[in-house]
């Protein structure tokens, strides 16, 4: 198979030895057929041609919009990309998220980004006391091939702090995803995904342009509501009845 791949989303590379270590530990089984072209593990063209041409299906919409997404990258579950974490696949201060079975580097964070994430979680914190827990930069489950980790998830309070499970699509009240260099990837890949799992409502907060974009409503793998504003205000959270968040400085203005 020979292909040149470019595209906007990031997803990880691996190195031969990498590759080698994922068959001899099992997590790349020989039924799997893959082979590895520039970095990227993908379902070799026979095993597509045995099955009749066509690549796995993806359960959502999220990589609809990317470029390549015909191309039949290797899709891994959550169990296994945890295992590639706990033989030291990743290095320690990697910052990648499970989209759809593919695993995505994620954008280094800037000054800007950790301030407005910090200054969000302050504002949540102090509205929302006992209602909800407020998790900065943790995993949400979504599927068995998903753990996309948003900037900010407001989640319904529980006894474990959700220690023996991440919580899922369902148990979120907002997701919200704070893009700089990622706005392309988190309004074209992620917020479709959120969608399909049911996450209620996602801010994404543009930086480039200092612009909100809010998704409402999930329908069939898509928002029924979409908004955006370059000055936000008083805003309320649809999961939340009566709760509302004054985000007149989300932008420094």
């Amino acid at each position: 198979m020979s292909v040149v791949m470019e595209t906007w989303l990031p997803r990880h590379r691996f190195d031969v030895d990498e590759y080698h270590r994922m068959k001899e530990l099992g997590i790349l089984k020989p039924s799997d057929e893959v082979e590895l072209l520039e970095g990227w593990i993908v379902d070799s063209t026979d095993r597509i041609a045995d099955e009749g041409g066509a690549i796995d299906s993806r359960e959502s919409k999220a990589m609809d919009a990317v470029p390549d997404s015909w191309i039949p990258f290797h899709r891994f579950t959550v169990e296994e990309y945890y295992r590639m974490a706990e033989i030291g696949l990743f290095a320690a201060d990697a910052r990648v998220e499970l989209i759809e079975g593919e695993i995505i580097d994620m954008t280094p964070i800037g000054p800007r980004h950790c301030g407005i994430v910090d200054w969000l979680a302050r504002q949540f914190q102090m509205r929302l006391g006992e209602r909800s827990i407020v998790r900065t930069q943790g995993v949400v489950r979504l599927g068995a091939y998903g753990e996309p980790q948003p900037d900010l998830a407001l989640l319904p309070l529980r006894e474990h702090f959700y220690q023996e499970a991440h919580p899922v699509g369902s148990d979120t009240f907002l997701v919200v995803e704070v893009s700089d260099s990622s706005l392309q990837k988190d309004q074209m890949v992620k917020v479709p995904l959120y969608a399909h799992y049911r996450v209620p409502e996602v801010w994404v907060v543009d930086l480039m342009n200092d612009r909100l974009y809010r998704y409402r409503s999930p329908v069939a793998g898509d928002y029924s509501s979409v908004s955006s504003t370059d000055d936000p205000g008083t805003t309320e959270i649809t999961a939340l009845p009566g709760l509302t968040i004054d985000l007149s400085k989300l932008f420094g203005r």
